[in-house]
């Protein structure tokens, strides 16, 4: 059962690693630019870069030549500590601490330089290990050190993302920091599991170490993709609600042009491929020119057929929760006609649309997300067989 406990956590070595470097990278750009993400995207790419130099393959290529597996030893080493000074400074950013910071600093520094102080007195040896009989290489306090320095920054860490994991409101960054914590939990018990053994010979728990560390590359990962995670499912949500849109929106801008900001394209792929405005935007002008030509097709509405569409779609089977929708598409189709037609239309009191709660642009009305919600339903009513056959 260890081997292949053992087995399982070395095959999950390259995927952790791939992962992580994934990650990191997609992640650069935001998280350099943001105080409040840079600390833990630091965390995470010190410890891509720790993980990537104890790959199995790594290791075997770089002590091709024995002469060098005593500096190959000690720089993995150095990341490693790197990596947990690192896991402290996010801690001590997100506390906003400066006194916290500096002691960060100034930890970890005491950390490499000791390691390296300890390494230059120790007695001539080669790779760093702790065997599973005799003593460690190079020496004890050595690794003792070193032990410290990942548990001291690991317990802090977990201790943070499970504080502030429960305060925060933002779905999102509760998710990336228990993410976080989770996986930093699991380096904690890897690093514990060493301390068992240095001071007490147990080495019960070594076969789970490769899985141990693995799943905490993979688990913090996810936790800086989290952000790029609910952004492309906010990008998908928004191509879905222009794609749904755009039929309406484009029978209505052909009745009313000057409502659009820019000039349409020839087709629906055309515009999500290629939108006449920033992406993020795409929705929010699709919606808000929707609403405006809605409005201003109100004047080309006669008396009465407001009650009309509501008769008519009552008596087409509708459901209910979707009649408002419905009328208004029915409405909507035969004010643009007369628009269209070169009719007059009706200011003022005298034009026959009552706007629906939804998109009445009163403080009462509901947000954008209600808004493009109901034009959704508009605009799939306005497509109907139901609404073609509206003929007041």
């Amino acid at each position: 059962m260890g081997a292949e406990l053992t087995a399982f956590g070395d095959w999950l070595a390259v995927p952790s690693v791939v992962c992580l470097w994934v990650a990191v990278l997609l992640r650069a750009p935001g998280a350099l630019r943001s105080p409040q993400q840079r600390g833990l995207w630091l965390a995470v790419a010190t410890a891509a870069a720790a993980m990537t130099l104890n790959l199995p393959a790594v290791v075997t290529w770089a002590l091709r030549d024995p002469g060098y597996s005593h500096g190959v030893g000690l720089v993995r080493n150095l990341i490693g500590v790197l990596s947990a000074g690192a896991v402290l400074y996010f801690v001590a950013s997100a506390t906003r601490g400066r006194l916290f910071q500096l002691a960060a600093g100034l930890g970890t520094l005491g950390w490499l330089t000791s390691l390296v102080v300890l390494d230059l007195v120790a007695p001539a040896h080669g790779t760093h290990t702790m065997p599973t009989a005799g003593d460690p290489v190079p020496s004890l306090a050595y690794w003792l050190v070193l032990i410290s320095a990942h548990l001291v920054a690991n317990t802090a860490c977990v201790f943070l993302c499970w504080r502030y994991s429960r305060r925060t409101e933002s779905r999102g960054l509760a998710a990336g920091l228990r993410l976080f914590g989770l996986g930093t939990a699991l380096a904690g018990l890897f690093w514990f599991a060493y301390l068992l053994k240095a001071l007490f010979a147990a080495v019960w728990a070594m076969p789970a170490l490769p899985l141990l560390m693995n799943l905490h590359g993979l688990l913090r990962a996810a936790a800086i993709l989290v952000p790029t995670l609910f952004t492309f499912r906010r990008t998908a949500a928004d191509i879905t609600t222009a794609w749904r849109l755009w039929p309406l929106w484009r029978d209505l801008v052909q009745a009313v042009p000057h409502v659009a900001l820019t000039k349409p394209r020839s087709g629906r792929v055309v515009e999500l491929l290629w939108p006449p405005v920033p992406r993020n935007l795409l929705v929010y002008r699709k919606v808000i020119e929707t609403r405006d030509a809605i409005l201003i097709l109100g004047e080309y509405v006669a008396p009465g057929v407001p009650e009309l569409a509501r008769t008519h779609v009552a008596g087409s089977g509708v459901p209910e929760q979707r009649r408002t929708a419905a009328a208004l598409a029915c409405v909507l189709k035969e004010a643009r006609q007369v628009k269209l037609a070169g009719l007059p239309g009706q200011a003022g009191d005298a034009a026959g649309l009552e706007l629906p709660p939804a998109i009445q642009t009163s403080e009462e009305g509901g947000g954008l997300e209600d808004e493009a919600r109901f034009l959704v339903d508009v605009a799939q009513a306005y497509a109907s067989p139901s609404t073609t056959a509206f003929a007041p």
